[in-house]
């Protein structure tokens, strides 16, 4: 690459058609084989099961990654977590879109409401005063906002109490000017990291349990659940089976990580068959130690929330983070300097909102450039 004069190619660590040994490390990359593979699988088990995947773009913030699971993997729309990350996929053309979060606050509902004259906007609620507020802001706007109520069904974060509360809640939405009902958030997100199989399905068990009865109670009082949403990377499998949730928000099942290797279907396989398909690609900085080469993909470069990353090469391993080093083991001495290493991180979504864009490889070349699109996009 020629950087003696500077273009619009500057910033990015590599261009289509070059060879992966030519990448400026750290890159974040992306197997296009595997990330294929899995988007296939995905959409074979949507056909399957008949649910509907309401893909979860917090995972990768790519515009261009939510168009392929749009056009390609069988998704009726995307998920999102915060307005600004909302607002920035309707820019980019994705019109059918979920915030799977409260939202509160007068500037960040304003915004909101807004951008539901744009595109299909809905959102999640769990207390009165959001509702208000919601409604007093689509009205404004001349909008039409689409609610779940939100219920906590076991991990003890946002959520109204099942049952009782979510069904006056239902209600309050039902009557609020500008807003529609639509139906039930129903995410476990607690349950999606439980390794041990047998634990999982308790806590599935339990969250199904407490949605049906919140939907049974809507049915006696009138009230249509038209979506039941839920079910992430470590549960659709489960979820499925359990018939209460139609809608899937799975989005780490596109990249897999380190963690989520450790997570065991119950006939012992890998999570929905999925294959690992994004690395952080780092190269060897320095082997001054033998046996301790020092990569460039530190804590800057990768979330460790989850654990160290998995160095895909076999005698290798991930030993420590500092901010702009990563300390491997390499005790048969295979790694030299300029050496590259792919690491799998252990939780992809923060690993992703830390860099610009990816890089698409195919075999040993360089496909694509896929920008960030949300990066960053937090409020």
């Amino acid at each position: 690459m020629d950087f003696d004069t500077l273009d619009v190619g500057y910033d990015i660590p590599a261009r289509p058609g070059q060879r992966i040994d030519e990448v400026l490390t750290p890159a974040l990359i992306v197997d296009l084989d595997r990330f294929e593979r899995n988007l296939r699988r995905m959409r074979d088990f949507i056909a399957r099961t008949g649910l509907r995947l309401r893909a979860h773009a917090k995972t990768h913030k790519s515009a261009d990654i939510a168009r392929m699971q749009i056009a390609e993997g069988g998704a009726c729309g995307i998920c999102c977590q915060k307005v600004s990350e909302a607002e920035a996929f309707v820019r980019a053309g994705i019109t059918d879109i979920l915030v799977s979060n409260e939202v509160w606050g007068e500037a960040r509902v304003d915004r909101l409401a807004r951008l539901a004259a744009k595109a299909r906007i809905v959102v999640c609620v769990d207390d009165i005063r959001s509702v208000r507020d919601l409604s007093h802001a689509a009205r404004r706007h001349g909008s039409t906002l689409e609610i779940l109520v939100e219920i906590d069904c076991g991990a003890h974060r946002c959520g109204v109490a099942p049952g009782a509360a979510a069904a006056d809640l239902a209600r309050a939405v039902e009557q609020a000017p500008a807003l529609r009902f639509e139906g039930l958030q129903a995410y476990q997100g607690s349950l999606q990291h439980i390794e041990n199989p047998v634990e999982r399905r308790q806590s599935a068990d339990a969250a199904a349990r407490a949605t049906r009865t919140t939907v049974e109670m809507l049915a006696a009082a009138g009230i249509e659940c038209r979506t039941i949403g839920g079910a992430g990377t470590g549960s659709f499998v489960l979820d499925a089976s359990l018939g209460v949730i139609n809608e899937l928000q799975c989005g780490s099942f596109i990249f897999m990580d380190a963690h989520y290797d450790r997570v065991e279907e119950e006939d012992g396989g890998r999570l929905g068959g999925m294959e690992n398909s994004l690395f952080v690609l780092a190269g060897v900085m320095s082997a001054a130690i033998a046996g301790r080469p020092v990569c460039d993909a530190g804590l800057k470069a990768l979330a460790v929330d989850s654990g160290l990353p998995r160095v895909e090469r076999p005698g290798v391993s991930y030993l420590q983070a500092s901010d702009e080093h990563g300390v491997l083991d390499d005790p048969d001495r295979m790694l030299d300097l300029g050496d590259q290493v792919r690491l799998v991180p252990g939780h992809c979504d923060p690993t992703c909102n830390l860099y610009d864009s990816y890089v698409a490889v195919r075999g040993e070349r360089v496909e694509a450039i896929w920008p960030v699109t949300a990066r960053g996009k937090l409020f």
